[in-house]
């Protein structure tokens, strides 16, 4: 009995791993890609490549890291790189986002896009604003 006993523990302790799967990508961050911004006074229409403007929201400091790498002055891109901090307005149903304390626009999340809005405030719509449309892009390391 004390052979089996001693077996079955043996067993126990050898068969159990406590080591991970370290080839297993990890979920690390979310950036938005920034895709096109569109409308103005001057009807703008411009696309960018997915890696030239990234937005960085970090919700627990309520910061927001900007890398602009766009080189044609020409396209309107939104901010410098740098970081800033948000915050968001939410009315009912729409929610808005504030940027260095100047609200931007109305936000809105869906399959995968964030689009803000400029001709969206909290105070009524507006015109000849902006709207800039992100991707979603998912670090995994």
């Amino acid at each position: 009995m004390k052979f089996l006993t001693a077996t079955i523990f043996i067993f126990l302790l050898t068969s159990c791993s406590l080591s991970s799967d370290n080839n297993v990508p990890q979920f690390v961050r979310a950036e938005w890609h920034l895709k096109n911004v569109s409308g103005g006074i001057d009807g703008v229409n411009n696309n960018f490549d997915l890696s030239t403007i990234i937005w960085a929201f970090n919700d627990s400091l309520g910061t927001l890291n900007i890398t602009n790498n766009n080189t044609d002055t020409t396209k309107e891109d939104g901010f410098d790189t740098g970081n800033y901090t948000f915050s968001l307005i939410n009315n009912s149903n729409d929610s808005f986002i504030v940027i260095n304390q100047n609200e931007f626009g109305s936000l809105t999340i869906s399959n995968n896009l964030l689009v803000i809005n400029q001709n969206e405030k909290s105070t009524g719509a507006g015109a000849d604003g902006y709207i800039y449309t992100f991707q979603l892009v998912e670090i995994t390391e």
